[in-house]
């Protein structure tokens, strides 16, 4: 079975109906990042604040939404980010975004690891979009493999990971028309964690899998 990692970038006053949909989706998700301003911000936001509490009380995963730049985003920073994440939303883990994939970034991802693990991070999910370095396989509990249309992911093949290491891969879909079957694909393609979502362009997550999509 592949379960739902949401990755949904709409404030809850604003959406407040599609916060409750995901709530309710609660036995289907691996869990839900949470971008309050693309990170955690520079102040506490009350509405994500009782979005994270709701979830948590469902048992679904609340990761923190930290950006990267492909390493070259500097260490404190992002370790200020997995602090602020935790103490003002509760998070139990992290989705570090713009991960870079070569063995030679390895480092500076390890040393955030332990950062992370440090700060009682329970679960790192890591999005490279694409297939990193085994290497990385070592510090994370997800990789994100893939992150694109659903017309490229049609074209890709079945991604296989060393044996034995225990991480999950993750694809991420856009652009998925409502008559089609994304879990089905992704199991197909070695991904026990995914999401796919019909929205297109610079915004994609802003809307939902057409399956969570509440009633109108």
């Amino acid at each position: 079975m592949s379960e739902l990692l949401i990755p949904y970038y709409e404030h809850p006053s604003v959406r407040p109906a599609e916060w409750d949909a995901i709530i309710a989706a609660a036995p289907r998700l691996y869990g839900v990042v949470l971008n309050p301003a693309s990170g955690p911000g520079e102040t506490p936001d009350p509405a994500f604040a009782e979005v994270a509490a709701r979830l948590r009380a469902v048992d679904v995963r609340v990761l923190g939404y930290t950006d990267t730049d492909y390493g070259r985003r500097p260490h404190a920073e992002v370790v200020r980010d997995l602090a602020r994440h935790r103490d003002w939303y509760g998070t139990d883990g992290v989705f570090l975004d713009q991960v870079a994939a070569g063995r030679e970034e390895f480092r500076y991802y390890q040393r955030l690891a332990t950062a992370a693990w440090g700060t009682g991070c329970g679960t790192l999910a890591l999005n490279h979009g694409t297939a990193p370095h085994p290497s990385y396989a070592r510090i994370a509990d997800v990789l994100v493999t893939f992150e694109g249309t659903w017309a490229s992911y049609t074209r890709l093949g079945p991604q296989q990971w060393p044996g034995g290491t225990g991480v999950r891969l993750c694809h991420l879909v856009y652009g998925v028309p409502a008559d089609a079957d994304p879990a089905a694909l992704a199991r197909a393609r070695g991904a026990t964690v995914h999401c796919a979502v019909p929205g297109m362009g610079d915004h994609p997550w802003g809307t939902l899998p057409h399956t969570l999509e509440p009633a109108r």
